[in-house]
């Protein structure tokens, strides 16, 4: 049977690459996109994760508007990486299809009631506002979710936005600090995973060269959004973060990490939104998520292609 999920997300062109890779994946359910304040503002993150669906052929998917801002802070931004739509690159368009009716905190408290208990996976690859908001409001879900798989955090790449911490977190360090605490099952993809999945040059020809709209799409997403990231890093491609939480669930023989104990920092100026992950044990705290640390990275690149050489 497919796995049922709910992505929530901030697109973002590797935002849109997950999207894309689940919605090429028949092992996926996706049950509906809830958009999140954070690459770019919610109004921005609403559009263009309908703008993936169109994409995609996929009309059908619920996509949801959720909360515009983090629990207790400003929102931050990164158009310095995303460009100012989020999905810079390609030629974009005003989506037809409609958004939800109703906030994407209620369709999230609202489908993991109404599914059956461990049934429903969240994906989150924004800031974890809306997922944290529906635990507060609803702490009755937190035993009925399968398991949450997101993108967020670093140990040893450290940090992303700040030296210290890595942007999804950032933003909403309160939030994170809910989920992390929430005692549902956390597998996490940090930056110390999601460096080592680069869009070198060869990998993004062979998107280019599907000969598909979604492949061009991809591709010119990717060449301008690793643009920042091979500047900053020296690296021969940018890294592509989303897309490892739904390679996980589809193939997570790919991946090795550890069963550690993960703290968020909410308190200092100079740390704020820090993942202080125990790699190596040295604390007695219990161990609250799977802490993913390496991947094969050929493997990687191989499923995505060809999971998105199936879409038009």
């Amino acid at each position: 049977m497919a796995r049922k999920i709910i992505i929530d997300t901030d697109p973002g062109q590797d935002d849109a690459v997950a999207i894309l890779l689940a919605l090429a994946s028949p092992e996926i359910e996706l049950l509906g996109l809830t958009a999140v304040a954070g690459n770019v503002p919610l109004a921005r993150t609403a559009e263009n994760a309908r703008i993936v669906c169109e994409l995609a052929g996929r009309t059908d998917v619920k996509v949801f508007a959720g909360c515009d801002a983090p629990m207790r802070r400003p929102l931050v931004t990164a158009e310095h990486v995303h460009g100012k739509t989020g999905l810079d690159g390609p030629e974009l368009w005003h989506p037809t299809m409609p958004l939800q009716p109703g906030h994407a905190v209620d369709f999230i408290i609202d489908t993991l009631r109404a599914e059956p208990a461990g049934t429903v996976t969240l994906c989150p690859i924004g800031p974890l506002t809306n997922i944290a908001t529906a635990l507060v409001r609803a702490p009755d879900i937190a035993p009925r979710i399968a398991e949450i798989v997101l993108m967020g955090g670093a140990y040893f790449e450290v940090g992303n936005i700040t030296p210290a911490a890595e942007f999804n977190i950032y933003v909403d360090p309160e939030a994170a600090d809910i989920v992390f605490h929430s005692g549902v099952p956390l597998t996490v993809m940090p930056l110390d995973v999601t460096h080592k999945a680069l869009v070198t040059r060869a990998r993004l020809d062979a998107f280019a060269t599907l000969g598909t709209r979604t492949g061009r799409f991809t591709a010119e997403m990717l060449d301008f959004f690793e643009r920042f990231d091979i500047a900053k890093y020296g690296s021969e491609g940018g890294p592509l973060h989303d897309p490892t939480t739904i390679a996980w669930l589809l193939k997570p023989e790919l991946f090795t990490g550890r069963h550690i104990n993960v703290e968020i920092e909410t308190r200092s100026d100079l740390t704020r939104g820090m993942t202080v992950a125990d790699w190596w044990g040295v604390t007695d705290r219990a161990p609250n998520a799977m802490f993913i640390g390496d991947l094969d990275a050929d493997g990687f690149f191989a499923l995505l292609t060809e999971r998105l050489a199936r879409l038009p």
